[in-house]
């Protein structure tokens, strides 16, 4: 991009402050005092912005390069004193030549978000499962099947409070391509975030997936407040409430398969009662090879209580407690650990295990992974992917984990996957998933499939 000198500081370009005349000595020899930008150029360069050529000329009807404009824009950044609307101008202009202030050195990174009090992002996702299940009681019946493909359309937007806060929001459209219908969109988190030195705060409902975690538990949204103390070593508690269908005990049982509710084998009496969580966390990780770390959660909810239900002309009691053959207890406590070792900036281990102290059935889960790749969300053209795992999400313990994508709840395995960014912003990913299911031993298999697009 061109323009000329005088078009670009005429038209705002850095100060703007050029109303006022000034008495000052013309600095350049090649600019009357009777020329129109006359006050706007002096003005510049009393205040260092413009320097013009060696022999004090000043060259207004010459072409400048994005590089000179860069220079005299960095110098405007170091303006204090400047007025709303100039300072806004001010981070547009470096919006734009980002590329070129980084290459000298100037640091661009919080210039969007001033530039643009309200920032959009979000993704268009495409997504095919295709889920096999063998039946261990009824042979005849052979395999159970069900395949759903689907898309969602994401928005998030992220706008600027003050210095330290912000209010964050995902809006959600979910569509069937089996059905071709599309739901309206609808809001899935809502939250103001507070960040200050080796502190943040959230409060309102937002992303509940602790990160070292990998989606072992929870994969989902709380509504409540979450604390995090600490910068290395750090220290996360939380409290909230979970909508109604999001803990629930049970068992999956192949002969029980309801296509595409994609709940298989829940045998559960749903209540009105959302679900109260408190919980804790303690994590080391210095970006250093070595991470890991621990925590708790306490969960109260009345749909946690045992429900007989009849199965192949017997009375089961299913829930994750007996107590004399049924269960009189509302609660959950599930401890956590993990641990992970990063062999280089590619190649990276992580396992994590969780235990729900007060179940009798499936009441472990743990998952141990290897990945290996430069694959990100938001991913450069030609990052790339690969991970073999091992998984068993117990259905007792893992109540609302990252259990669809391969594994699944009440199932234990193998899974193996592989991501590809063919373009800038656009990711194509794989998985494939064979195990059995915990407690009847049914053969399952998964197939998964994405793609993505990211702005």
């Amino acid at each position: 991009m061109k323009k000329t000198l005088v078009s670009a500081l005429t038209t705002a370009l850095v100060v703007g402050a050029a109303s006022t005349t000034f008495a000052a000595a013309n600095p350049f020899t090649d600019l009357p005092a009777d020329h129109w930008a006359y006050d706007a150029v002096t003005q510049l360069a009393n205040e260092g912005i413009v320097e013009g050529y060696g022999d004090r000329t000043y060259r207004g009807d010459r072409n400048i390069t994005r590089y000179e404009m860069a220079q005299m824009v960095a110098k405007a950044m170091a303006k204090q004193d400047v007025s709303a609307a100039t300072k806004a101008l001010i981070d547009k202009l470096a919006a734009e030549f980002s590329e070129e202030l980084n290459n000298l050195g100037v640091r661009v990174s919080n210039l969007e978000k001033h530039a643009d009090m309200v920032q959009w992002t979000g993704k268009l996702e495409y997504t095919y499962h295709n889920f096999r299940q063998k039946d261990a009681l009824h042979e005849q019946s052979g395999k159970l099947k069900d395949t759903v493909n689907g898309y969602v359309f994401r928005l998030e937007p992220k706008a600027e409070v003050n210095d330290h806060w912000t209010v964050n929001a995902r809006l959600d459209a979910v569509g069937s391509l089996n059905h071709d219908t599309t739901t309206d969109v609808h809001l899935e988190r809502a939250w103001a975030q507070g960040d200050y030195n080796n502190f943040q705060v959230k409060l309102g409902k937002f992303e509940f997936n602790p990160e070292q975690e990998h989606g072992l538990l929870w994969d989902t949204e709380v509504s409540g407040a979450e604390m995090t103390f600490g910068k290395d070593l750090t220290f996360a508690l939380m409290g909230g409430r979970l909508a109604d269908d999001k803990v629930y005990p049970g068992v999956r049982w192949a002969s029980k398969y309801s296509p595409s509710a994609y709940q298989t084998d829940v045998f559960y009496d749903s209540g009105e009662d959302p679900a109260t969580v408190f919980g804790v966390r303690l994590q080391y990780d210095k970006g250093s090879k070595l991470y890991g770390g621990v925590g708790f959660y306490h969960i109260k909810d009345g749909d946690l209580k045992g429900t007989k239900a009849t199965i192949d002309g017997s009375t089961h009691v299913i829930s994750p407690y007996s107590h004399d053959g049924n269960s009189t207890t509302d609660k959950a406590s599930i401890w956590t650990v993990n641990a992970g070792y990063r062999f280089s900036d590619k190649a990276n281990l992580w396992a994590n295990y969780a235990r729900n102290t007060k179940a009798d059935i499936e009441k472990t889960s743990w998952q141990a992974q290897f990945d290996y790749g430069n694959y990100t969300d938001r991913p450069e053209k030609g990052a790339w992917g690969v991970f073999l795992a091992y998984r068993q999400f117990g259905y007792n313990t893992t109540f609302q984990g990252t259990m669809y994508d391969d594994a699944l709840r009440g199932t234990k395995g193998w899974a193996i996957g592989a991501k590809y960014a063919p373009f800038k912003n656009v990711g194509l990913i794989a998985k494939y998933f064979n195990g059995k299911t915990i407690t009847s031993h049914d053969k399952v298999e998964k197939l998964f499939g994405r793609v993505e697009f990211f702005f």
